[in-house]
């Protein structure tokens, strides 16, 4: 008999709901709340608001989504903690009613611990990874490197003293002007510009800790410092961002291409490795001919990629000398300087450098 499981996120300014079955994802849902962006960062008590308004038919869609009746939901999983108080209180006030009326099991959840578990979630697009591993996790207010023993022994061998990086991303941003949230626009711009421009202070902190206030106040004398030279020397800029628009929406495409690709092979494979348990000869046969096919086009994808990102930095630098030598290498001095960093999309950890 299949179990069937909803979980319910409400840690900070998304009210978020799935449905699993035997570690399956048939639903997810999220609600994003718009009335932070006017304010540059998140309100706590606009946050709860808006949890309140939205988790009812987020629940609802979710489980509609998911083709089932809540009536066949065997447990109710719940963020407890970390997060905001009264969003946190939500969520769980929320779950806690559901699980009475329904006569359902009520599983607390630490969503950093469910960051680094996502992993083993069935169909995630990656290969499910083996204990122990080392994880980081960077989400909201945390940035963490955790040595994870198995799933309910964890140990966090270095994390941030001070700010997490994602609020070192917004704040910078918001310094700039930037839309919140900041990351994604920083993002972008970092992608034609000259990482070895300008130097900015590195944290000398022990071990595999962070910091990163001495960097978020090192940009800020340094924007400081430009817009007493020049009032303009921020719009001016971001200005002639926009000549180059065009080009990076063209680098993103390739790159979702690219990413399409990597998850057709790897569920290619998962196929190949159970026709091979099943001896199936025909279809062995023909998964490693589609194999062949995808990694021909996955080595395409990735040189396509990279001869896009090398006209986009050359276009930067003959189109628009400013472009080139200042405004991009801000941005991308908060990516690539500040000690050790780790770059990541969702709870997928890409890049760990020092």
């Amino acid at each position: 008999m299949p179990t069937y499981i909803l979980g319910i996120e409400s840690s900070c300014d998304d009210t978020s709901a799935s449905v699993l079955c035997d570690g399956k994802v048939l639903s997810n849902l999220i609600a994003n709340q718009e009335i932070h962006k006017s304010f540059g960062g998140v309100v706590p008590e606009l946050a709860s608001r808006a949890h309140q308004q939205n988790i009812i038919p987020v629940v609802n869609q979710a489980i509609l989504n998911a083709n089932i009746d809540k009536n066949q939901l065997n447990a109710i999983a719940y963020t407890r903690g970390p997060g905001l108080l009264g969003s946190l209180l939500v969520g769980s006030s929320f779950s806690k009613s559901l699980s009475m009326g329904l006569n359902v099991p009520l599983i607390e959840v630490n969503h950093m611990q469910a960051h680094l578990l996502a992993h083993f979630i069935e169909d995630c697009g990656d290969e499910k990874t083996t204990f122990p591993f080392i994880g980081v996790t960077i989400s909201g207010g945390h940035t963490q490197i955790v040595f994870v023993k198995n799933y309910f022994d964890m140990e966090i061998i270095g994390e941030t003293l001070d700010d997490a990086i994602g609020e070192t991303f917004d704040k910078c941003g918001k310094m700039l002007g930037l839309p919140y949230p900041a990351g994604p626009h920083i993002d972008k711009h970092s992608k034609v510009g000259n990482p070895n421009k300008f130097k900015f202070t590195k944290p000398r902190v022990g071990g595999l800790n962070y910091s990163f206030s001495g960097l978020k106040t090192g940009f800020m004398r340094y924007i400081q410092k430009e817009k007493n030279n020049n009032d303009n020397f921020i719009s001016t800029e971001l200005e002639n961002m926009k000549v180059l628009d065009e080009d990076i929406k063209k680098l993103d495409e390739l790159d979702i291409k690219a990413s399409k690709i990597s998850s057709e092979r790897i569920r290619l494979k998962k196929q190949l490795k159970v026709a091979e348990e099943n001896g199936d000869t025909a279809r062995i046969t023909m998964l490693n001919n589609l194999i062949k096919v995808t990694d021909k086009e996955f080595s395409q994808a990735e040189k396509d990629y990279a001869e896009q990102s090398e006209l986009l930095r050359t276009k930067a630098r003959e189109t628009t000398k400013t472009l080139a030598d200042k405004s991009t290498s801000f941005f991308d001095k908060i990516a690539t300087e500040g000690g050790a960093l780790g770059i990541g999309i969702g709870d997928k950890v890409l890049m760990l450098e020092n």
